[in-house]
């Protein structure tokens, strides 16, 4: 979550939905630099932060891949903000995708990305 809202307040992207999931994530956001950069710098700063509480350095910790995907129309883009908004729900882990602490349909998570950069639900 840090290194998202980071890039977030850095300007580089604004976040229209997201969820951390415990082996992976998915954002949608509209990217102001290029794609690779913003994916490097999640996954850099969020590498480091999590082998530094796992207690290791210098390990690779997420795989050297992403997907990624353009919306053509608001269609598309509400039917993979719906998926990613419950991508936990499917997992079996909630009931209901606001109860996903790690996700942009939990008000307190949405509350913790700088207001400019999500779009309203």
């Amino acid at each position: 979550m840090d290194s998202l809202i980071r890039g977030a307040e850095l300007g580089h992207y604004s976040v229209h939905a997201y969820v951390v999931m415990s082996n992976h994530v998915h954002i949608l956001l509209d990217p102001r630099v290029p794609l690779r950069r913003i994916t490097g710098g999640i996954k850099g700063v969020s590498a480091r932060d999590a082998n530094a509480k796992l207690g290791r350095s210098g390990k690779p910790f997420w795989q050297d891949e992403s997907f990624d995907h353009w919306i053509r129309n608001e269609g598309q883009f509400e039917r993979v903000r719906t998926y990613i908004e419950r991508n936990p729900v499917k997992a079996g882990l909630v009931a209901r995708p606001e109860d996903w602490k790690w996700s942009s349909a939990n008000r307190v998570a949405q509350a913790l990305l700088p207001v400019s950069v999500v779009r309203g639900s």
